[in-house]
């Protein structure tokens, strides 16, 4: 495998870096000479490995008995030792110094501190100072342009990538449909399936028309709010959303955003916040009422922010509503036919997702394939705007700048039999339902017996016909002695990635 080669005193010339070295499991980045050129050069001279064989001098000779540990081994070990520790050991050397002050290591050290959980703190720029309550010009910065490596470049080349090269240019067959608008009947009918953007119904709504920044801080700069692994003030959060070079940045991600922010949600409430477009408006999931999974979410978050390949919890669809901003949308239906998108591993039963751990790193390794993958459907909503995905489809968002949105998940009337099928099959699973409730499906059955007794057994009759398909299907396959045999073996069936069969 071939590592990039950068020249010491000049700026990016390179059209192709593979991060890191090391294996069948290495990634292979490809950027552009364009692109290249408008990333800095690293804040403390760290280079990749590759630079190493024209260099007249390496840092890691003077590491001692640490040579004997791989780069990635060695970065592993660190993540045992606390703030004294890696200070201490950094000290030692120019190459321990640098990878004593990687950002992931403070990063966690600061979010499991008290002062992180007390939310007590002021942001200072980085997860190191913040953490050792350092000023800008407190911090040291001892150069280290002898130190090549694979460990610790890449987070750098991934937080300054440009996202431009992948969020434009997108193929006609490719592009997620725009409408203006549809209503419960036309998506009923004919998009409950399908990704697609409407541009008109957010535009009415009061918290599009008086939501930034700035004025959710003099309103709610003191409330806390979830930002992944902590619950910081929207003020500490703007904070650091504002300077920060995170390679995967914090995002505020917050389930009770209702209730802390005091709104109104419906159409016909006094005084609306804001109201389900009304091609969303069916929810079956209504039927359980306060036995309901979580459903809304606030979501801000800066530019490079976002989420890695998932599927929406329980099998639901989702709208998702931006106020401020835009965001870069790549999409993947999934059926039994069908793998998951590229760089995307599942086990088989579909409870574990493993993908590279940054947005801007799938990015760099599999976007090109990505995109020449049949099913691929990608897009931009912008502000204003709002896209719905549907029940079981991988995707992949991306802030283009800093954005504000509310998020919902919702159980249409098309979509009933696979989340049935989720509930039942795949407890485990289960997610967003409130501790005393310990029979999701149960309630969902008993609450549908009541309020939609036809869709229920509409439904119910659905999956026994694609199990009754699916055993029709093994016995095709196996010969009929051999299901004879096979009866007493029990056939699951799973939610929306189970293919129809006739």
């Amino acid at each position: 495998m071939k590592s990039s080669i950068i020249p010491v005193d000049s700026g990016w010339t390179a059209d192709v870096v593979v991060q890191p070295s090391g294996g069948a499991d290495s990634l292979v980045l490809e950027q552009s000479e364009s692109s290249l050129l408008s990333i800095p050069l690293h804040p403390l001279g760290v280079k990749p490995s590759g630079n190493q064989y024209t260099a007249t001098s390496n840092a890691r000779h003077a590491i001692g008995p640490f040579q004997i540990l791989p780069d990635e081994v060695l970065a592993i070990f660190l993540e045992y030792l606390d703030s004294p520790q890696l200070r201490l050991l950094g000290s030692c050397c120019k190459f321990l110094y640098a990878f004593c002050r990687s950002e992931d290591l403070w990063k966690t050290l600061f979010i499991e501190s008290p002062q992180s959980k007390s939310g007590s703190f002021s942001w200072r720029g980085s997860w190191r100072s913040t953490f050792l309550g350092l000023e800008a010009g407190q911090m040291a910065e001892i150069r280290c342009e002898n130190v090549f490596s694979d460990v610790l470049y890449p987070p750098f080349l991934c937080t300054y990538t440009p996202l431009s090269p992948y969020t434009t240019n997108i193929p006609r067959g490719n592009a997620i449909p725009r409408l203006e608008d549809l209503s419960p009947t036309e998506f009923s009918e004919n998009w409950s399936d399908k990704p697609f953007i409407l541009t008109r119904p957010v535009r009415e709504w009061p918290v599009y028309k008086s939501w930034d920044t700035d004025a959710l801080l003099e309103q709610f700069g003191n409330v806390k709010f979830r930002a992944e692994a902590v619950d910081w003030s929207l003020n500490t959060y703007i904070q650091y959303m504002n300077n920060s070079s995170d390679e995967s940045p914090l995002y505020l991600f917050d389930r009770g955003f209702v209730d802390k922010m005091g709104l109104s949600v419906g159409k016909h409430q006094q005084s609306p916040s804001y109201w389900i477009p009304e091609c969303f408006g069916e929810d079956l999931f209504a039927v359980l009422g306060d036995k309901r999974p979580d459903d809304k979410w606030l979501i801000i978050g800066p530019a490079r922010s976002g989420s890695t390949y998932h599927k929406d919890p329980n099998a639901t669809s989702a709208w998702n509503a931006v106020l401020r901003g835009s965001k870069y949308w790549i999409m993947f239906p999934s059926n039994a036919s069908t793998p998951p998108p590229p760089g995307v591993y599942v086990s088989e039963d579909q409870s574990e997702v493993t993908s590279p751990l940054s947005i801007a790193e799938w990015l760099l390794g599999f976007h090109a394939e990505a995109r020449n993958t049949p099913g691929c459907v990608e897009g931009i909503c912008g502000e204003g705007e709002v896209l719905h995905v549907p029940s079981g489809w991988w995707h992949l968002v991306v802030n283009l700048d800093t954005s504000i949105a509310i998020t919902q998940n919702f159980v249409p009337r098309s979509h009933l039999p696979g989340v049935l099928s989720f509930l039942k099959d795949k407890p485990d699973q289960v997610s967003g339902f409130k501790k005393e409730v310990t029979d999701p499906y149960g309630d969902f059955v008993k609450g549908m017996q009541k309020e939609h007794p036809d869709l229920l057994e509409q439904a119910l009759a659905e999956l026994e016909r694609r199990a009754e398909g699916r055993k029709r299907k093994w016995a095709a396959t196996i010969g009929k002695d051999e299901a004879e045999e096979s009866r007493g073996f029990s056939f699951g069936f799973g939610d929306d990635s189970d293919e129809e069969v006739p």
